[in-house]
């Protein structure tokens, strides 16, 4: 497995050399990379941990808008119209709104998205099964309702939000060495996003491994056996929650700054139900299995459902009939999880 996923790695980070810079393969892998950071989010959520999430889409929506804010020029008025910056280039520096550097962004991100999860996570600890879901699919609606309309709310001198027509010119990713990439040439994105899934992988083979995540396992296949034997449950339900927000608000973030835009659109229970496919898809609590259900679902999304305008229109029932079919056929993913024996 570990030949196969280097080899993996090592083409995929090849592949950008050979395509040409602006070829729409770069741009699919770098959003199916964004997917599968996402997947492995809602994985630590529904295959870690056992808790049903409706409303994953709520934290993507939180971790662009917070790039949004803080990579911009929406809250022109700041600092006296000079704008406010921290860490970025000259050019970027120079504009008005406020432009802290990409990493900054990102543990504002963590930050913003692992509040919203742990209080998310709050109103479901009496709950089990189906109502957890309606908690959290309540939630992402609600999340989307606020990102529509809150050009309305007054804050700070402008908006909430961008409403209907969200917030555009959202600056590009800007690293140390690395430096700000461009946007017409697509492979320094595609590293990134590589970049950013190798973060994710170990993120969840450490916390797999874990005591966190063995205390995640347990309350999955027993919540009670687990409490009896001193698993803090609600401490390990609310970090589930904390830690798979995070990780979705990280991508949310990249993605932002990807697309150069937010908008409400983006945000829909459509993109929950089509995260939470990756999962199913692929293996549910399968570390490997989220990964490839999440390249084959955003391949099927990329080169399949756009060759029929009509087909397009119902991709939402497309994935719910996807899930069914999985459930019924193969209920443990195309890669399952395999069961690991804890010694000691």
């Amino acid at each position: 497995m570990s030949k196969c996923v280097a080899a993996g790695f090592a083409f995929a980070a090849v592949l950008p050399l050979i395509v040409s810079e602006g070829s729409g393969l770069l741009e699919n892998m770098v959003l199916a990379a964004a997917y599968v950071a996402m997947a492995l989010g809602l994985n630590i959520v529904v295959g870690f941990a056992g808790l049903l999430d409706l409303g994953y889409v709520a934290f993507f929506a939180i971790g662009a808008h917070v790039a949004a804010y803080f990579g911009s020029e929406f809250w022109f008025n700041a600092g006296g119209g000079h704008g406010v910056a921290l860490f970025v280039g000259d050019a970027t520096a120079s504009t008005p709104g406020i432009h802290f550097n990409f990493l900054i962004i990102v543990a504002l991100a963590i930050l913003a998205t692992a509040t919203a999860g742990v209080l998310i996570g709050l109103p479901t600890l009496r709950l089990r099964g189906d109502y957890i879901a309606m908690v959290t699919l309540a939630f992402g609606e609600i999340i989307g309702q606020v990102v529509y309309n809150g050009g309305d709310i007054k804050l700070f001198g402008g908006s909430l939000t961008g409403g209907p027509s969200g917030i555009t010119g959202i600056d590009r990713i800007d690293l140390p060495v690395v430096g700000r990439l461009g946007l017409l040439d697509l492979r320094p994105w595609c590293w990134v996003a590589l970049g950013l899934v190798a973060v994710m992988l170990f993120v969840n083979f450490r916390l797999r491994d874990s005591r966190v995540g063995r205390a995640w396992i347990a309350m999955r296949d027993d919540e009670r056996a687990a409490a009896s034997v001193g698993v803090p449950v609600v401490r390990t339900k609310l970090l589930a929650y904390g830690v798979g927000a995070a990780l979705g608000g990280v991508s949310g973030a990249f993605l932002a700054s990807y697309l150069s835009i937010v908008n409400p659109s983006q945000f829909t229970f459509s993109f929950s139900i089509f995260i939470l496919a990756m999962v199913v898809v692929g293996g549910i609590g399968s570390i490997w299995g989220v990964v490839l259900g999440a390249v084959v679902l955003s391949v099927f999304n990329n080169y399949v459902l756009p060759l029929n305008v009509d087909l397009s229109k119902i991709s939402a029932g497309i994935y719910g009939l996807l899930l069914v079919v999985v459930m019924l056929v193969r209920p443990q993913g195309l890669l399952p999880a395999r069961k690991r024996v804890i010694s000691g």
